[in-house]
C-alpha cells in the first residue's frame, strides 16, 4: 500500500511539472498541452498501472481546466464546447490508460507462461539426465527444487511407502497430508506458508504425492509438475526392472562362461590325477620312485585343480557390484613368482622372466584377488603371443605407487579395441574366432583393480603389448 501510494504523489508531481512546464516556462496551446498530459497518462499506465494512471488522468483533467480553459483560473468552462472537449480527454485519458494496463499485464502473462515453460522443460530435461548414482526419486525432487527455485521438496512415493526431498529448506508435519494425498488423489494449500500438496497420477490412479514450498504457481503449470514426476517414477521403474533383467541375463552368462571354462580347463589335472592313480592302480608293486613320482604328480595337479576351483569361485564372486577386501600386507615379487609357478604347464618351453628395479615396499591389498588378477592378465599374454616368445614382467615402485607391467610379443591391439578389451565379455573381432577364450578374464582384473583404488591400462604397438597394474604403496613397508 505504501508503495502505492508513492507512486500515486509520483504521477501527481509529474501533472504539476508538466503544468508548470506549459504555463509558466514554455507557453504553448491548449490542444498541445492535451496531447502531452495524454502522453503522461499513457506512460504512467505502462509503467506501473491503471490506478495510478486514472490519479492521473483526473489530475490532468482538473488542470487542464483550470490553467488552459477559458475562463483561466477557474473550474468552470465558458464555451460548451470545451466542456465536451473536456470530458473526450478525460474518458479519452482513462481508457488508453486502461487498454495500456491491459496489455502490460498479458505481456507480463506471457513472459510467466514463458518462465513457467521453460522451468518445465529444464525439469524434463532433468529427469532425462538422472543417473544412478544416487536414488532416483531424490535426484527428481532436487532437480524439480532446481529448476523451479523452489525452497523445499518433498515426494512421496506411495508404492514404496517413502518419502523423498529436495531444495534447501525442511519440509515437516505434512506427511500424513502427502499420504492421504497420493491415496485418494486430493490436494491442499497452505497459502500463508507459501505451501501446496498435490497427487500424483498415472492415469486416472494416484501413485504418488508432491509437497512443494516457495513462490505460488498457476493449477496448470503444478499439473505439469505433477504429469512429469509420474512419467519420471515410472521411467525408474522401468530402469529398475531392466536392470534387474540385466543382471539376471549377465549372471546366467557369467555361469555358463564359468561351467564351461571349468569343464575345459579342468580336464588336463584331472587327467593327469587319472593317469597317475591308474597306473598305480594297474601295477601296486611298482618301485618306490616310480609311485612316489605318480604320487607327486597327482598330488601336484590336486592342489593345481584347487586352485582353479578357488579362482572359479572368485570369479563368480566377482559378478557383483560391491567387492568386499581382505587387505594384508603382501610382496608383489613372490605373488608374480606365484602366479608363473601355478601357470607352468600353460608356459611350457617359453621364458617368462620376472624384473625388480630395486627394493619394493609391501603392499596392502587382498592376496588372492591380485594373485588372481595377475594370473588372468599372464594367462592372456600367453594365449595371445607366439611360442617360444619371451613374457616380460617388470615390477618397479615410483612415488606412492608399485607397478606390475606385463609384456607380450604378440601382435598389436587395435586401438579402437584397446578401450573396450576391458569390457566384460568383450572379445576383438580379429581374434574371437581364433583363440579360445570367454572375454571374462581382463574385466575380472580391471575389476579387482579397480576396488584396490589401482588402476589397469593397456599400451600397444605391433610385436609388444605391455599391461601395467598399479597400485597404491607404502614406502614405509619396503622389503620383501
Amino acid at each position: 500500500m505504501t508503495r502505492l501510494i508513492l507512486r500515486i504523489a509520483a504521477s501527481l508531481a509529474a501533472v504539476a511539472a508538466v503544468t508548470f512546464a506549459a504555463y509558466r516556462l514554455l507557453p504553448i496551446n491548449a490542444t498541445t498541452v492535451g496531447f502531452i498530459y495524454l502522453l503522461l497518462v499513457l506512460i504512467i499506465a505502462s509503467t506501473w498501472g491503471f490506478v495510478e494512471a486514472a490519479a492521473a488522468s483526473i489530475a490532468a483533467t482538473l488542470t487542464f481546466n483550470l490553467f488552459f480553459l477559458p475562463p483561466i483560473g477557474t473550474l468552470t468552462v465558458a464555451d460548451p464546447e470545451n466542456w465536451v472537449a473536456l470530458f473526450t480527454f478525460l474518458a479519452t485519458s482513462l481508457i488508453a490508460s486502461r487498454l495500456s494496463d491491459k496489455a502490460k499485464r498479458r505481456a507480463l502473462e506471457a513472459l510467466a507462461r514463458r518462465d513457467d515453460v521453460e522451468h518445465l522443460y529444464t525439469f524434463s530435461r532433468s529427469i532425462l539426465l538422472i543417473e544412478g548414482a544416487e536414488s532416483f526419486p531424490t535426484q527428481l525432487a532436487q532437480a524439480l527444487a532446481d529448476a523451479f527455485v523452489l525452497e523445499a521438496v518433498l515426494l512421496y512415493d506411495r508404492r514404496t511407502d517413502q518419502f523423498f526431498r529436495g531444495g534447501p529448506a525442511d519440509f515437516e508435519g505434512l506427511d500424513e497430508q502427502l499420504r492421504e494425498a497420493a491415496r485418494n488423489g486430493g490436494s491442499f494449500a497452505d497459502t500463508g506458508k507459501k505451501r501446496v500438496i498435490t497427487a500424483v497420477r498415472l492415469g486416472s490412479e494416484p501413485i504418488a504425492a508432491l509437497g512443494l514450498q516457495g513462490a505460488p504457481m498457476p493449477d496448470s503449470v503444478l499439473q505439469g509438475i505433477a504429469n512429469l514426476v509420474a512419467i519420471g517414477l515410472e521411467r525408474a521403474k522401468a530402469q529398475d526392472l531392466a536392470h534387474q533383467v540385466e543382471a539376471a541375463q549377465r549372471s546366467e552368462r557369467l555361469r555358463t562362461t564359468l561351467l564351461d571354462a571349468m569343464s575345459h580347463e579342468f580336464k588336463t589335472p584331472l587327467t593327469s590325477i587319472k593317469a597317475a592313480t591308474t597306473a598305480l592302480l594297474a601295477d601296486p608293486q611298482q618301485p618306490l620312485k616310480t609311485r612316489t613320482e605318480l604320487l607327486s604328480v597327482a598330488d601336484e595337479e590336486a592342489g593345481r585343480l584347487t586352485d582353479m576351483i578357488d579362482d572359479a569361485v572368485e570369479m563368480a564372486r566377482l559378478d557383483t557390484d560391491r567387492i568386499d577386501l581382505n587387505l594384508e600386507p603382501v610382496s608383489l615379487e613372490s605373488l608374480v613368482r606365484e602366479v608363473v609357478e601355478s601357470l607352468q604347464t600353460s608356459i611350457d618351453d617359453r621364458e617368462v622372466t620376472v624384473k625388480v628395479d630395486g627394493a619394493l615396499p609391501l603392499v596392502h591389498v587382498d592376496r588372492r584377488l591380485i594373485r588372481l588378477a595377475v594370473k588372468q592378465i599372464l594367462d592372456n599374454a600367453l594365449k595371445y603371443s607366439p611360442s617360444r616368445m619371451t613374457i616380460d614382467i617388470q615390477l618397479s615402485y615410483s612415488g606412492d605407487s608399485a607397478t606390475i607391467a606385463i609384456t607380450n610379443r604378440g601382435a598389436a591391439i587395435p586401438a579402437q579395441e584397446q578401450t573396450r578389451i576391458f569390457e566384460r565379455f568383450y572379445r576383438g573381432p580379429s581374434t574371437k574366432h581364433q583363440i579360445p577364450g570367454s572375454g571374462l578374464g581382463l574385466s575380472i582384473a580391471n575389476s579387482i583393480v579397480s576396488a584396490h583404488r589401482g588402476t589397469l591400462t593397456v599400451s600397444s604397438k605391433p610385436g609388444e603389448t605391455t599391461f601395467r597394474i598399479t597400485l597404491p604403496a607404502d614406502r614405509d613397508g619396503a622389503g620383501k
